[in-house]
């Protein structure tokens, strides 16, 4: 499956007052090969493994693929993790026909906030809320993989 997003920094908390709904993530890396990042990530009482691809040129685009897994096989995973575990809540914001993910991040990612939206094809258009900031689609550095290796509070 292929997968389309755009990301955004975020200038603002004003978000949160648009928010139709927000939960807790924790994630790991199994493997942080930008060829194939293994991911795993419990969210509330559900947890998945996820593979994804190297990214287009664009930044734009790339494989995933995603499977809901037992949440105690889950937690058992975390413990063959790279280090850096990624924690931090996700917000979800209506955009017309499209939803932003907002991701605020805690521990070394603390003061980071990010926005993604997912886009059914590379030429989609939105509109952009007041609180979107500048946009670092394929800025690797944003990546949750590079967070977890590089966190922000050392840029």
């Amino acid at each position: 499956m292929q997968e389309i997003e755009r990301k955004y920094l975020v200038t603002s908390k004003d978000f949160k007052r648009e928010a139709f709904k927000n939960f807790f993530i924790k994630q790991g890396f199994l493997n942080k090969d930008p060829q194939r990042t293994v991911r795993l990530r419990i969210t509330n009482d559900t947890a998945f493994l996820t593979i994804k691809g190297k990214s287009s040129k664009s930044g734009l685009s790339r494989f995933e693929w995603e499977k809901e897994i037992d949440i105690k096989e889950a937690e058992a995973l975390f413990k063959l993790c790279e280090p850096g575990i990624i924690e931090k809540t996700r917000y979800l914001v209506q955009a017309g026909e499209f939803v932003f993910e907002i991701d605020e991040f805690y521990g070394d990612n603390e003061g980071l906030i990010v926005a993604e939206i997912e886009l059914n094809t590379e030429a989609d258009s939105f509109k952009k809320p007041d609180w979107l900031g500048k946009e670092v689609t394929g800025d690797v550095k944003y990546y949750n993989s590079q967070l977890s290796e590089k966190p922000f509070k050392n840029w």
